[in-house]
């Protein structure tokens, strides 16, 4: 199957994988191995930032094996979302962030205004940010001008697996922008993963449909075909809907029946 590419580097999976709500660092790895993810994000917040080297989940997920994408999960201001960037790129983590910005603690729905300040300011600093937005289009083109690496529009709202509602917003977002568009979270299972990846997006970035599954190795592996399934479906390109019937085996030409 075609490779991932973004800020330059590419990545053999389309599947991006997170690291919380596993039921213990055992089957974490297990599942993130499963699932055959290249790129696994880690929350800054939940790191040893003084210790990274004694940090229990960085011990776990090696460099050597996962480009690390360290994200900014809980920041509600570019402020601490700047912050928590340069910590991660300052402890070793890596100079890749997935941007997150939260305008509503019920919602867990993108500020996009401080999401773009955040954009410009890091990229400026010389971070590939790939920021976790919202359907909306205005955004995803701000979002790009800003200097994204990619951009990440929710399938529906983090952690609900929902899946996803609103695939005329995501084509819509997929055709105009010229950066990979990376769908994050809402994913629920292995059908809304491979339905995602049927719209033509470059790849899906999923923790909670895993981790949370009641066998998450199993799911992993489930996901991993999915994704690949639906890249596969889309560059086949489907059959047009119709709202008649046509035969299977043409009936043209025989005999009729006695």
């Amino acid at each position: 199957m075609d490779a991932l590419e973004i800020g330059g580097r590419t990545f053999d999976s389309r599947l991006i994988v997170g690291t919380g709500k596993y039921p213990s660092p055992e089957v974490m790895l297990e599942a993130i191995r499963a699932s055959g993810a290249g790129m696994v994000t880690v929350a800054v917040r939940r790191v040893d930032i003084e210790n990274p080297d004694r940090d229990d989940i960085l011990r776990t997920i090696t460099p050597d094996e996962f480009e690390l994408l360290p994200n900014t999960a809980g920041c509600y201001t570019a402020e601490d979302a700047i912050r928590f960037a340069r910590l991660g790129r300052a402890a070793g983590m890596s100079d890749w962030v997935k941007l997150e910005v939260i305008g509503d603690a019920d919602t867990l729905f993108p500020h996009t205004e401080a999401l773009i300040e955040a954009t410009r300011v890091l990229v400026a600093e010389g971070f590939t940010v790939l920021p976790y937005t919202n359907d909306d289009l205005v955004t995803a083109l701000r979002l790009e001008d800003a200097g994204a690496a990619a951009v990440m529009p929710l399938a529906s709202p983090i952690g609900s697996g929902l899946g996803l509602l609103n695939p005329l917003n995501i084509r819509i977002i997929k055709s105009r922008l010229s950066v990979p568009v990376v769908v994050d979270a809402g994913v629920g299972t292995a059908s809304d993963a491979c339905a995602t990846m049927e719209q033509g997006v470059d790849g899906v970035l999923m923790n909670t449909a895993i981790a949370a599954a009641e066998d998450p190795v199993e799911m992993a592996r489930a996901m991993r075909l999915a994704v690949e399934a639906g890249r596969r479906a889309y560059l086949a390109g489907r059959m047009p809907r119709r709202e008649w019937a046509v035969p299977s085996s043409p009936l043209e030409g025989l005999p009729p029946p006695d």
